[in-house]
């Protein structure tokens, strides 16, 4: 069995909470190398996890002959650097999501990876994910019959690091850095599920707007959109909201029934029939990234196939941008 040598490009929050341990739980895989452009955080960071390698420069730790594939963990705009600096060496690269921070990086990632064999998979997470997979099995199963309607609703009130100044928001709310705010962060994950479930959107118009003032980034949207299947959806973000309005909601509409779910907090999913109301708990393991780096993993072990690449990652980008009025 081939051991996956990793290194990491980045260690921020995400790779404390929803994946850096993961790596070393999956049998023939493990954690060797870190980076991180500060010396003292990445110091700290390798200690704390027992990682016996850290680097300051990038293209360094690409270069260590111990490391054979590659996690990027970075803010999107550089997404597509590195991910092309570890392709073009001959290592396997896992992004964080999205894949970058526009459509047009997201070609030029496929490209490369077209033209040196190498594999790009993404971090959308959730497509592995039991709770997930239960939504995607009672639509395909025909439980609420011909689906007929698909919304978004997403709703949450500003976060206490929004009243920051200009030069001290969290990257996120940069869109030269994030693509475009929290919901450049955000509706990824919304728009991969139902891509997954329901094929490739082929349209999508978007009216985008500034409504709290905290920020440059668009803090409110509505979008409609349609899949390639010719099924309609919409879509409401807004991140300016009291927080009475707090909502995170996608309702799947069927002839024969609704089925309604969250995506970031995982409550019940709620099914309704004319059989009766059901709502089903289904709890998200301890790391959330650990089935889809699983996945991964045993695809470069070569014993399994990872489906989350680059390519099945573009189309999102693609319908955030036109959201956006980007494309």
């Amino acid at each position: 069995m081939k051991y996956i040598r990793w290194g990491f490009v980045g260690c921020g929050e995400v790779t404390e909470l929803k994946s850096g341990p993961a790596f070393s739980e999956v049998e023939g895989s493990s954690v060797v190398a870190v980076m991180c452009r500060t010396e003292e955080r990445v110091r700290k960071y390798a200690e704390k996890h027992h990682i016996r390698k850290w680097y300051t420069d990038p293209q360094q730790l690409i270069d260590d002959p111990d490391v054979n594939a590659v996690y990027v963990a970075t803010p999107p705009s550089s997404h597509a650097l590195y991910a092309i600096m570890a392709m073009r060496a001959g290592k396997p690269v896992y992004v964080e999501k999205p894949l970058a921070a526009n459509y047009l990086d997201c070609v030029r990632i496929n490209r490369v990876s077209e033209q040196t064999g190498v594999p790009c998979f993404v971090a959308y997470y959730r497509r592995y994910l039991a709770y997930f997979q239960k939504v995607k099995e009672l639509i395909l199963n025909g439980v609420i019959g011909r689906v007929s309607n698909v919304q978004v609703r997403f709703a949450c009130p500003p976060r206490p690091q929004d009243y920051a100044l200009a030069g001290q928001l969290p990257w996120r709310l940069k869109p030269e850095v994030s693509g475009g705010g929290y919901f450049y962060d955000l509706a990824p994950h919304q728009l991969d599920l139902l891509q997954d479930i329901f094929g490739v959107i082929v349209d999508a118009h978007g009216i985008c707007a500034n409504r709290g003032g905290l920020y440059s980034a668009e803090d409110t949207l509505s979008a409609s959109f349609k899949f390639e299947n010719g099924l309609p959806g919409s879509g409401s973000w807004c991140f300016v909201g009291h927080e009475a309005a707090t909502e995170d909601r996608i309702e799947v509409i069927g002839t024969q029934g609704i089925v309604s779910f969250s995506v970031f907090n995982y409550q019940p999913i709620h099914l309704v029939t004319s059989d009766g109301d059901v709502k089903i708990d289904v709890p998200p393991p301890s790391y959330v990234q650990l089935p889809i780096i699983k996945a991964v993993i045993e695809h470069l072990q070569g014993f399994n196939v990872c489906k989350c690449n680059s390519i099945s990652a573009t189309p999102v980008n693609w319908v955030l941008d036109r959201i956006l009025g980007k494309v």
